[in-house]
Order: structure tokens, then sequence, then C-alpha cells
């Protein structure tokens, strides 16, 4: 009887101790079930103050131009130089001026 009993006592502490652990882990690791997902589309707001978000809106492109001297347009990457030139970088790495 002392056998059954040592027994017991042990998976039920087993048990205890696994069930303290994952609500432990649980509390200092969140759970997939709680990450923030981004919104597929953007509000204009935010489109317009990065200018590192793509945009084929050509009224947007300039304002972004103005505001942080660079912009992405249809693909490529504008920027505004020091004489107030606008340019972009070709793949060689030159500067190419509209």
């Amino acid at each position: 009887m002392s056998k059954l009993l040592l027994v017991f006592f042990s998976i039920v502490t087993f048990f205890i101790t696994l069930f303290l652990l994952l609500i432990y882990r649980k509390k200092n690791n969140p759970s997939t079930d709680s990450k923030i997902f981004l919104p597929l589309i953007l509000t204009p707001k935010k489109e317009e103050n990065n200018p590192d978000i793509n945009t084929n809106n050509w009224y947007l492109h300039k304002s972004r131009l103005i505001k942080f001297g660079r912009s992405q347009y249809k693909g490529l990457t504008f920027f505004v130089s020091s004489e107030g030139r606008i340019y972009y970088l070709s793949e060689k790495g030159t500067k190419v001026f509209c």
C-alpha cells in the first residue's frame, strides 16, 4: 500500500509541476494568439508619413519629397539633392537626375 501511495504522489507532483511550468511560460512568453498583425491596407496618414512605402499616387509622392527629401514611387526611391534637384540611383549607383 505504501508503494502505491508513493507512485500516486509522484504522479500528482509531476502533473502539478508541469501545470505550473506551463502557466509560468505563458505569462513570460506571449503565445501566437496575441501577436499583432499590421493591416494590409494602409491609411492615408501612414502612407503620407512614411516615405519608404511604395506609391503610385503622384501627388503623395511629391508631398513626401518635399517633406522628407525622399520618396518611393513606382518601385524607385527618389531623392532631393542639396541643390533641390530630384534624382534616383541607377543599378550601377550613379545619380540619374529627372
